[in-house]
């Protein structure tokens, strides 16, 4: 089974802040959600476990395994560019996050933002069959690993894809498609 986490809350997720690349640890709940996601998975042996690079993933994972960890470059978090540390509710509507080629403000393009995605998880698939893999990444990074898993959102709103803090997808590594919910 392949399990993707969501990295525990950050005080910027509260402000509703662009957190992208920016290295922003866990807040208190974030790590006190770490150790409940510890115990919901309590029992499960991981024969692999990988982390973005950046602090509030790997404090997570760090949390929730004492298994060796992994950082992986190509699950951190899209670049957003100009737009890190601003409040979302003041770059409204000044730029779309779904169009392939939007690059204002410095933010990385959708088509490397996926591709670097679909390259791990193609790989993971690989090498990984049968195994019990924990992920421990970021909200943009998710919606990308649902569209990978299950395809395009049929409503074409990908937030909707977008995991909660420290919330749990698992998918069936023997089987592609297969998602059951933790």
């Amino acid at each position: 089974m392949i399990y993707i986490v969501r990295h525990g809350q950050t005080d910027w997720n509260i402000e509703g802040r662009f957190q992208g690349r920016t290295d922003i640890e866990l807040n208190e709940k974030g790590k006190s959600q770490a150790e409940n996601i510890k115990e919901k998975l309590e029992g499960i042996r991981f024969d692999k476990v990988f982390s973005s690079p950046l602090k509030r993933a790997l404090e997570t994972a760090q949390i929730i395994t004492d298994e060796p960890i992994e950082i992986d470059d190509r699950i951190i978090e899209r670049c957003n560019g100009q737009l890190e540390g601003k409040l979302k509710t003041e770059c409204k509507n000044s730029i779309d996050f779904t169009d392939e080629n939007e690059q204002r403000f410095g933010i990385e393009s959708l088509y490397d933002f996926r591709n670097r995605i679909t390259d791990f998880l193609n790989e993971l698939e690989e090498k990984y069959v049968g195994k019990n893999v924990l992920v421990v990444t970021h909200a943009g990074v998710s919606i990308y690993v649902r569209c990978y898993f299950e395809g395009e959102p049929k409503d074409g709103n990908y937030n909707n894809y977008k995991l909660k803090n420290c919330e749990v997808l698992q998918y069936d590594n023997t089987a592609k498609n297969k998602k059951f919910n933790i």
